[in-house]
C-alpha cells in the first residue's frame, strides 16, 4: 500500500510544474469580458460629460462661428454723427465682417452737425440720433434688436468741450438710445481719447490688409485726418501718438484771419459774418505753398463747375479738398519729417471694398475682448445661474460611472487554472475572496 502510495504521490518536480500551472494567470475570455464592462462605463460617463457641457456652453450664449450678429457704433465726430452698422460673424479670433454687395453688411449714415454744435442746449443734442436710430432699425431684423449693441463714441469735436458741456451731452443721447430698442448701457456712450481713435483706425487699416495676428513688423502705419484732430499711428510706437490739429480746425483757424482764402475754390462764399478783430500777422499761420499740378489746378477752379463735377461728394467736405492737398503736405513733409518723394505713402479710404474707418477698428476691438472674457470665465459662467441643474448632472453621471467600474470590479470572479493529471487536461475553478 505504502508503494502504491509513493507511486501516486508526485514526485517534487511534478509538484513543482503543478504549481507553476495552478498561478497562471486568469482566462484571457474572462477578463476582456471585464475590461469591456468597465471600459463601457468609463465611455458613457465621458460622454454624458461631454453632452452636459456642451449645453451649459450653449445656454449660455456660446454659439457656433457661422452665427451672424449685428453690432451698431455712431461717431459724434466734428463735422457730423454717422452711424454704422456691421453684419458679422463669429470667427475663432475675430470677427468676420462680411461686405456684401449693395453695403447692406456696412451700412451708413450721416447726420449734420455734429453733437459739439449743441453746446448752447446740449439737452437737444439727443435729437439728433433719433434718425440714425430708425436707419440702423431698417438694417437689423426686428427680433435681433434686443441683443444688438449701439455704442456712441465721440471724438475731437466733443473733446473740446467743457467737461461739463460734454456730459450733458451725452446725458441727452443716453436718454434716447435706452429707448431705442437696441441694447444700450450708460456706459457705452463716452467721448474717445485721441489714442483710441487712432488705434481704432489702426487696428481697422491692418484687419483690411490682412496683417493683424501676424507679425507685427509687417503692419502697416497709418495717418489718420478727422475733422479736429489727427491720428498718426504705427506698431512700434502705437502708445507715441502724434496727434495734431485736425483740417476742419485749422481749416477755421486759417479763415478767421484772413479776408482772402488761398485754399477755397474761387466763388465759394463762407457766407455772412461780423469781423471785429483781424488780428496781426504774428498770429496767422503758415499755409504751405500748393505742391505739384494736381492741386494746383484743383484749386485754381471755380467753386460752380467743382460742384457740377464732384456732384456725389459732400458739399462741406469739397470745399475743405483745396485746404487738405496744403495741409496734408504740410503735416507729411514739415511735421513728421517724411520726404516728398517717398512713395511708401498711399491714400485710401478703403481697401479691397473695406471701409478704413476707426468705427470699424472699434468694433474689432471691442469684440475681440468680449471673446476673451468670455473664454476666460467660462469655469464662473458653467458654476452659475442656470448651469447648477446640468452641474448636478454632470457630477451624477460621472458617480455612476465610478460605481459602474468599482461593481464590475468586484464582480470579477477569481478563478484557478490548474492541470488535471490523472484526466490530462486543464480545468478553471473559482475560488472565494479572501
Amino acid at each position: 500500500m505504502d508503494s502504491l502510495k509513493n507511486q501516486l504521490r508526485p514526485s517534487p518536480l511534478s509538484a513543482a510544474r503543478f504549481d507553476l500551472l495552478s498561478r497562471i494567470s486568469p482566462s484571457n475570455k474572462q477578463r476582456s469580458r471585464g475590461d469591456l464592462w468597465i471600459s463601457a462605463a468609463v465611455a458613457f460617463a465621458a460622454t454624458i460629460a461631454a453632452f452636459l457641457l456642451f449645453a451649459a456652453l450653449v445656454a449660455r450664449g456660446w454659439t457656433s462661428s457661422d452665427e451672424e450678429g449685428y453690432w451698431i457704433v455712431i461717431d459724434g465726430g466734428s463735422t457730423g454723427t454717422r452711424i454704422h452698422v456691421y453684419r458679422f460673424r463669429r470667427g475663432a479670433l475675430l470677427p468676420v465682417v462680411d461686405f456684401g454687395e449693395g453695403g447692406q453688411s456696412a451700412a451708413t449714415m450721416k447726420v449734420h452737425p455734429g453733437l459739439s454744435s449743441y453746446a448752447d442746449r446740449p439737452e437737444r443734442a439727443g435729437e439728433s440720433l433719433v434718425e440714425l436710430l430708425e436707419f440702423g432699425k431698417g438694417r437689423v431684423p426686428r427680433e435681433r434688436w434686443a441683443d444688438t449693441e449701439v455704442r456712441l463714441m465721440a471724438t475731437a469735436g466733443l473733446r473740446l468741450l467743457d467737461r461739463r458741456v460734454q456730459e450733458r451731452v451725452l446725458t441727452s443721447c443716453r436718454r434716447v438710445l435706452r429707448a431705442s430698442g437696441f441694447r444700450f448701457q450708460d456706459d457705452w456712450a463716452s467721448v474717445i481719447s485721441g489714442a483710441d481713435e487712432g488705434m481704432y483706425a489702426w487696428v481697422a487699416a491692418n484687419y483690411a490688409l490682412g496683417t493683424l495676428g501676424g507679425d507685427p513688423r509687417q503692419t502697416t502705419g497709418i495717418i489718420e485726418l478727422g475733422g479736429a484732430s489727427a491720428q498718426n499711428v504705427a506698431h512700434e510706437s502705437l502708445r507715441d501718438l502724434l496727434i495734431s490739429r485736425g483740417r476742419k480746425l485749422s481749416s477755421e483757424s486759417v479763415q478767421r484771419e484772413m479776408l482772402s482764402d488761398p485754399c477755397t475754390p474761387r466763388g465759394y462764399s463762407h457766407g455772412p459774418s461780423k469781423i471785429s478783430d483781424a488780428g496781426s500777422d504774428a498770429n496767422i499761420e503758415h499755409v504751405p505753398t500748393i505742391h505739384a499740378t494736381a492741386g494746383q489746378r484743383f484749386c485754381g477752379e471755380d467753386w460752380p463747375k467743382l460742384r457740377r463735377k464732384y456732384h456725389f461728394l459732400d458739399e462741406e467736405d469739397l470745399s475743405r479738398y483745396c485746404f487738405s492737398s496744403a495741409y496734408i503736405v504740410a503735416l507729411l513733409h514739415d511735421g513728421l519729417g517724411i520726404a516728398l518723394d517717398d512713395q511708401r505713402i498711399v491714400f485710401a479710404n478703403e481697401v479691397g471694398g473695406i471701409p478704413l474707418d476707426w468705427s470699424l477698428g472699434a468694433f474689432l476691438v471691442q469684440k475681440t475682448e468680449d471673446l476673451k472674457a468670455s473664454r476666460s470665465d467660462w469655469i464662473a459662467r458653467i458654476m452659475s445661474d442656470d448651469s447648477s441643474t446640468l452641474l448636478s448632472l454632470f457630477f451624477i453621471s460621472t458617480v455612476l460611472g465610478v460605481a459602474a467600474w468599482s461593481v464590475s470590479k468586484w464582480r470579477k470572479p477569481q478563478l484557478k487554472t490548474i492541470y488535471d493529471l490523472e484526466k490530462g487536461r486543464y480545468i478553471v475553478t473559482r475560488i472565494g475572496s479572501r
